[in-house]
């Protein structure tokens, strides 16, 4: 996959008869488990950042249904009304009472099962979307409310676009101090499930306990980069133990680029930051890692917004 280049992107763009809607994918620079909550959830803390690969909504007039659904694109989504998009547009038509019918075409190009966080992103997109589409004048909080019903990560993707996540991830703290950066991004073949890994997860509060002290120190002094370097996922035990090839995959590319290699999300996507002066070895790891393992693999930044 080449690297792209870099291009001015905004979220929401108006296009002949409707509105262009882009969806990021997001990187978890750190990712803790606190433990278990009461309603079975787990606790987390997580540092996301948005990164400049997305999947795009198309918002048009429909002819027939309230909601008109259709997936299209390279990555596979659920083209029914279990898709996050149907589901966010149901919620936020229902609570503004409009009876005007949308057509919905998601573009589907960051994988799902990845630990990118697309669904989540598309879902947020939608609100979003609707929002202005329509003119509906909701506000942050009321967005806030139907994301958090959505799903863990949404309510992330309508702030950013660097956030310290924590409960179930509906409560965001913004980072404001600047991270630009460079990441090699490797996406192995592998639909990892985000329920499973959570599952098999066991839990170690002192390894915990730890973890947080350090990674909130570096935050307290605005160096989200150095947490980020700590290349911390706690998950990522868990997920390696249920899908063994990842394990082996991460060992393969962390002895090709030389470097710390960090599972985002749940999985099954990997990635190494690289700083400003690394860029030119970036794309010759990218090559090798393509060439020794034919996992695809591409070049994100910090996405802006």
């Amino acid at each position: 996959m080449p690297t792209r280049m870099m291009k001015d992107v905004r979220q929401l763009e108006k296009c002949s008869d409707g509105l262009l809607v882009q969806a990021p994918a997001k990187l978890n620079l750190s990712l803790l488990i606190a433990g278990r909550r009461p309603d079975g959830f787990h606790e987390i803390e997580t540092v996301m950042a948005k990164v400049d690969w997305y999947d795009e909504i198309r918002i048009q007039p429909a002819q027939e249904a309230d909601i008109e659904f259709f997936c299209e694109g390279p990555c596979w989504a659920p083209h029914d009304k279990t898709n996050l998009v149907y589901r966010a547009a149901e919620q936020i038509l229902a609570a503004s009472g409009k009876t005007q019918k949308v057509r919905l075409t998601l573009t589907k190009n960051v994988p799902a099962g990845s630990g990118l966080g697309s669904g989540s992103s598309d879902a947020a997109a939608t609100l979003l979307g609707l929002n202005s589409y329509l003119n509906l004048g909701l506000s942050q909080s009321q967005l806030m409310e139907m994301a958090a019903r959505l799903g863990s990560d949404v309510p992330f993707f309508l702030n950013g676009p660097l956030a310290l996540c924590a409960g179930r991830g509906e409560k965001v703290t913004a980072l404001t101090a600047p991270f630009p950066f460079a990441a090699l991004l490797i996406l192995p073949d592998v639909n990892s499930s985000t329920r499973e890994v959570y599952a098999n997860y066991v839990h170690d509060p002192a390894l915990y306990r730890q973890l947080h002290d350090q990674i909130q120190a570096q935050i307290r002094k605005n160096r989200v980069d150095l947490a980020a370097k700590m290349c911390v996922n706690m998950l990522e035990i868990s997920c390696f133990h249920l899908y063994e090839e990842l394990g082996k995959l991460k060992e393969t590319i962390a002895s090709l680029g030389g470097r710390p290699v960090c599972l985002s999300g749940s999985g099954s996507a990997m990635f190494s930051i690289f700083d400003d002066e690394d860029m030119e070895r970036l794309e010759v790891v990218r090559d090798e890692i393509t060439d020794k393992t034919g996992c695809r693999s591409t070049v994100v930044r910090n996405n802006q917004w």
